[in-house]
């Protein structure tokens, strides 16, 4: 599957709104593809790794991890981050990772972010 096509696949099961910060995505906000494990950390592109946010909250949050990238989107006014489905899309990615074997880098990572976002909730 290209890039657009996993673009599509992810503004559709978002219902056409940015992750982190609500706004619906249109000919002024467009949507981007964004990385859920951030590919520094050994995220693939694949589906279950990539959400769509607006260009506004992907290059503000550039390597930052999801949970962190959160928290910051919660104290910001007007701001209305989808957490449930952001601890959805992370278990399907746990899952895929599962599944496809090899990513240990990833995998790790992720682990790590499924832990504070459960102590977080």
């Amino acid at each position: 599957m290209d890039r657009a096509a996993r673009l599509a696949v992810a503004v559709d099961r978002q219902h056409g709104r940015c992750l982190w910060c609500g706004r619906r995505f249109g000919r002024l906000i467009p949507p981007t593809t964004e990385h859920l494990v951030p590919r520094l950390k050994g995220g693939p592109s694949i589906v279950a790794n990539e959400a769509a946010a607006c260009s506004r909250c992907n290059a503000d949050r550039g390597h930052t991890g999801p949970v962190d990238w959160l928290e910051r989107c919660r104290s910001r006014d007007g701001w209305i981050p989808d957490e449930d489905l952001l601890a959805r899309l992370l278990e399907d990615l746990d899952v895929a990772l599962a599944d496809g074997g090899g990513h240990r880098r990833a995998r790790q990572y992720l682990a790590g972010q499924l832990r504070r976002l459960r102590r977080a909730s």
